[in-house]
């Protein structure tokens, strides 16, 4: 297991124990009290910030809003039910396959 993946696994596993086991204080705690709308709020945030980060140089600013928006999205898979598996599976899935987009050939052309 590559170390990137081993922490967003121990991020993920924390980030459900948080949920079955509140931390008064904590940051998780305060979005699965403030519940989806909440975490949903914060994922469209997250994302924008991406998008402006990376319209800039600094890879740093970049990647601490990607760390951020991770974060996020794993809060909301949490409050949601979903695990890590569920997601590599569904990409998995998608090795090999051929877009159901139309515009797929002109993309292919650049």
């Amino acid at each position: 297991m590559t170390a990137a993946k081993q922490s967003i696994t121990e991020l993920y596993d924390l980030i459900q124990s948080r949920k079955s086991q509140p931390v008064s204080g904590s940051y998780t705690d305060y979005l699965f009290t403030k519940g989806l709308d909440k975490i949903l709020k914060k994922v469209g945030e997250e994302s924008t910030e991406v998008i402006v980060a990376a319209k800039n140089p600094d890879d740093a600013a970049f990647i601490l809003e990607v760390a951020d928006l991770t974060y996020h999205v794993l809060v909301l898979m949490v409050e949601r039910g979903i695990s890590l598996d569920q997601i590599a599976t569904e990409l998995a899935s998608r090795e090999g396959k051929m877009s159901r987009l139309k515009e797929r050939d002109k993309i292919n052309k650049y």
